[in-house]
């Protein structure tokens, strides 16, 4: 008889282990459910409301204003194309007599372009700059020009490097290139 109340106290030891391990699961779950619960309702509740009125104002009603025409509209809308576009007109070859002297070089800034620009023609082998513009304003060209670096006699590759600024703020605005060939002649 002794036996079976050993082994009686120990099924109910393993019963009583079960039971704690089952109740310990069931609180980590419910401790878990509550935590993103909770982290739920703390997005959802402090969710950022858009803009806020600045002093409380609100906007009046109408007075004054009108719809623009729709010539006024196409006008506007033209003006935006026209300044986002540009224009630039280069040759693709300047000669010049030699390394120090006035050669032929051209560029020009049409008239259509909303923004001065300026150019700096780079050989290409050196690296070097070997002419230099200054600012261009739409409207304006360069027919001659004199080399920044004296070159030897030879035809020489180059890249210019064509500069756009902000006309109000004469800020860099970006920046365009196109290849050349550069030809000392003596």
């Amino acid at each position: 008889m002794s036996k079976k109340k050993v082994k009686k106290v120990s099924s109910n030891k393993k019963k009583s282990q079960d039971t704690k391990k089952k109740r310990q699961l069931m609180i980590a779950l419910l401790l878990l459910c509550l935590a993103v619960g909770g982290g739920i309702a703390y997005k959802v509740l402090n969710k950022p409301t858009g803009g806020e009125l600045v002093g409380g104002n609100f906007l009046p009603e109408g007075k004054d204003a009108k719809k623009m025409s729709k010539e006024e509209l196409e006008k506007a809308a033209q003006k935006a194309v026209d300044e986002s576009q540009f224009t630039l007109t280069i040759l693709p070859e300047a000669s010049f007599p030699d390394g120090k002297s006035p050669g032929s070089i051209f560029i020009k800034n049409e008239l259509q372009n909303a923004y001065p620009i300026s150019v700096e023609v780079v050989e290409k082998k050196s690296g070097d700059v070997i002419y230099e513009s200054g600012a261009i304003q739409p409207g304006e060209e360069i027919t001659e020009g004199t080399l920044s670096k004296n070159l030897a006699k030879g035809t020489y590759e180059a890249t210019a490097n064509v500069s756009i600024y902000d006309p109000e703020t004469k800020e860099f605005k970006g920046q365009t290139a196109a290849e050349m060939a550069i030809e000392v002649k003596n």
